[in-house]
């Protein structure tokens, strides 16, 4: 199989000060509130949060997938070096599906119930590589067979509702692979999928990225998810990247509050039945009526009268592991006051 990554120096994505809001009814909802991040070509970066936290926001305005009739972008996108938010319709045609393609969350809504998997697969090909119907169509089977499904020349004819969770969840990401792309981007692809598949399903998508040498991009509440794949997880809350960092440094050494929140609230191996989760207490923020402070600050029990007076800047703690955070200020700060 091909590695589809380009490795000349240039990040696969580049995000600087990113902004998206949504205007509806006389309301703007502010989604994404200054985001920057880089993935490097082959890298794995989960956004790790809550609902509503702008996790897959950030992750479909990669692909500028929002209505423009509603939706304002600011700030920068860049693809391997290419002005994302300055293609025309031709070219981002062309990079979707192609240099960058998408996992979704359910397969079921996002494959075509009218057309045989092999039939989507081959059409994906096709339109990104010049490719006759008979290759194509032999392209489709090597690509079901690369996402590990069982009797793929079977599969090739079969309709997706003529499938598993877990095997359509297989040939999403075969689609997703038809372009041979360079940044794979991945939409909670297995919470519809009972805990065996979806160990399954990461396993194969972690396999496949060191293999092709993909860029992947995980959008993911699950701290498991996002430690079985990802290199490094970048926390959101309130729009916003609260801390960032390796994932064995950020899981072993979380630093924000709100990250410390999300560990404690998971089910630990060792609790006895009866033994209560930690919960976190309150209410993701209104996005339409953020403050100027820190928007986890409401639930914060660390909360002090700066973190409401102004937005803390992001600073380092430790080699590539960032936070946004009055506790760990006045550590030297990366962007200086915000």
């Amino acid at each position: 199989m091909s590695t589809f990554s380009r490795h000349d120096g240039t990040p696969a994505i580049s995000i600087r000060d990113l902004r998206v809001s949504f205007s509806r009814g006389g309301r703007t909802v502010r989604a994404v509130n200054g985001i920057a991040l880089d993935v490097q070509p082959g890298e794995a970066v989960a956004l790790l949060g809550e609902s509503g936290s702008g996790k897959s926001v950030t992750l479909r305005s990669l692909m500028r997938l929002h209505d423009p009739r509603t939706t304002r972008i600011e700030g920068s996108i860049a693809i391997e070096g290419q002005d994302l938010l300055a293609m025309n319709g031709a070219q981002l045609n062309a990079l979707r599906g192609g240099r960058v393609a998408m996992v979704f969350q359910e397969p079921l809504l996002a494959l075509d119930p009218v057309y045989t998997i092999g039939q989507q697969i081959a059409e994906t090909v096709r339109a990104h590589r010049p490719m006759s119907r008979r290759d194509a169509r032999a392209e489709a089977l090597r690509l079901l067979e690369s996402v590990r499904i069982p009797s793929a020349a079977r599969r090739l004819d079969a309709y997706p509702h003529e499938m598993s969770g877990g095997m359509r969840q297989r040939a999403m990401i075969a689609l997703a692979l038809a372009g041979e792309p360079s940044v794979l981007l991945a939409d909670e692809p297995t919470t519809a999928l009972d805990a065996t598949v979806q160990i399954q399903v990461l396993i194969l998508l972690r396999e496949l990225q060191r293999e092709l040498g993909v860029a992947i991009v995980f959008v993911t509440h699950d701290i498991a998810a996002a430690v079985e794949i990802a290199d490094r997880v970048a926390v959101m809350y309130g729009g916003m990247i609260v801390e960032d960092g390796p994932v064995r440094s950020l899981i072993r050494d979380a630093q924000h509050p709100y990250t410390r929140a999300l560990l404690n609230s998971r089910r630990e191996g060792g609790m006895v039945r009866g033994q209560r989760l930690q919960t976190i207490g309150g209410s993701p923020p209104d996005l339409a009526t953020l403050g100027d402070g820190c928007a986890f600050a409401p639930r914060c029990p660390y909360a002090k009268p700066a973190c409401t007076a102004r937005m803390p800047a992001l600073v380092g703690v430790q080699h590539d592991h960032h936070v946004r955070c009055v506790l760990v200020e006045p550590a030297v700060s990366l962007q200086g006051a915000d």
